[in-house]
């Protein structure tokens, strides 16, 4: 539950990255939205932007019309739950729209809009930039331009892209440089091309969305990616979407099929399971969290709203209500962003 007058003692920036060892002398409470100077605190790693040339694009060519949306409403909603700094990523279905030129240029326009979002709004935005994936040679200018000009914190890409799943082999060389950057990557669910409509009535995003995030983590460690690529840091949503709840069959998988598996996965899948990264949005409920700390460590949990298809004070409020100590919730809430993104510019 959130406690509106808090007495929180808030360690340096430098303290997180240090650890968590540092942060056990934190005296947070565990609901506090800001700091006793009123500064809010927290990181959000999941939260969508919808510039408005890539919505009429995009609608133009058949996807759903999106929520409304606004730089000055994600203001708003961060202000009301102490968040500093949202870490922003297109929405769905990214630069993936079918035409290699009209992909390139929706990612160029994508990742300039989130950068002028960062410039003029000072520690109040980052940007995961999206590359047109199918297209190796654009991704690959695309994440020289981002990193190099734009400053851009990590990438975003969603979890599969037609039939392909990240994974698939065509992907490897922009994994590779990737790989060579150390860099982040940020990962989103969508509907995927083999079950949209399946159940009368229902959103594919009910359940296909959650799927779609253990399909692909699945790809990633069964392909061998996950071990080929071991300097990328990878955001799993929602809490790893069903991983948690799939454990057992990826780990006999892993016994069934021993020898292919250890081409692939040397380390094993619980090494590898336990290096993605998780976000909280839409996954901050008891069940969830539960299943999750079960198999992942606190360290690679991070705090995600899902905004604008969700508002902050929704996972404030359920992980408030969780059993975290303080020193756990400042990981979750800005300190675990810290470590794998330190220059990651915040109020």
């Amino acid at each position: 539950m959130n406690t509106p007058s808090c007495a929180c003692n808030h360690p340096s920036r430098r303290g997180f990255l240090i650890g968590l060892a540092a942060l056990s002398a934190s005296t947070v409470l565990p609901g506090c939205e800001t700091m006793p100077s009123g500064k809010p605190h927290r990181i959000d790693i999941h939260h969508h932007i919808m510039p408005p040339a890539y919505v009429a694009e995009s609608v133009k060519r058949g996807q759903p019309r999106p929520p409304q949306w606004s730089v000055q409403h994600s203001i708003e909603d961060m202000d009301k739950s102490g968040i500093a700094t949202s870490v922003v990523a297109l929405m769905q279905p990214g630069a993936y729209l079918g035409e290699a030129e009209v992909d390139r240029r929706l990612a160029r326009e994508a990742n300039e809009f989130a950068a002028q979002m960062a410039r003029d709004f000072p520690g109040r935005f980052g940007s995961f930039a999206t590359l047109p994936l199918m297209d190796t040679e654009g991704s690959l200018r695309e994440i020289e331009y981002a990193f190099d000009t734009l400053k851009a914190d990590g990438i975003g890409l969603m979890t599969s892209y037609g039939t392909k799943y990240l994974g698939d082999a065509q992907f490897a060389p922009i994994w590779e440089e990737l790989n060579r950057r150390k860099a982040v990557i940020y990962t989103h669910p969508l509907a995927p091309a083999c079950c949209r409509n399946q159940i009368p009535g229902l959103p594919p995003s009910a359940i296909e969305f959650a799927t779609d995030t253990s399909r692909t983590a699945a790809s990633l460690l069964f392909s061998g990616s996950a071990n080929r690529f071991p300097d990328i840091r990878w955001i799993l949503s929602h809490s790893g979407g069903t991983v948690p709840f799939l454990w057992s069959r990826f780990t006999r998988q892993e016994v069934d099929m021993k020898d292919e598996t250890k081409k692939v996965l040397p380390n094993g899948v619980q090494h590898e399971v336990r290096k993605f990264f998780y976000d909280t949005a839409q996954g901050h409920h008891d069940g969830a969290i539960a299943a999750l700390t079960r198999l992942i460590p606190l360290s690679q949990i991070m705090f995600g709203t899902d905004f604008p298809y969700r508002l902050a004070d929704e996972v404030v409020g359920g992980l408030g209500a969780r059993t975290f100590t303080a020193a756990e919730r400042m990981a979750i809430d800005h300190g675990n962003a810290l470590r794998i993104m330190p220059n990651l510019r915040t109020v």
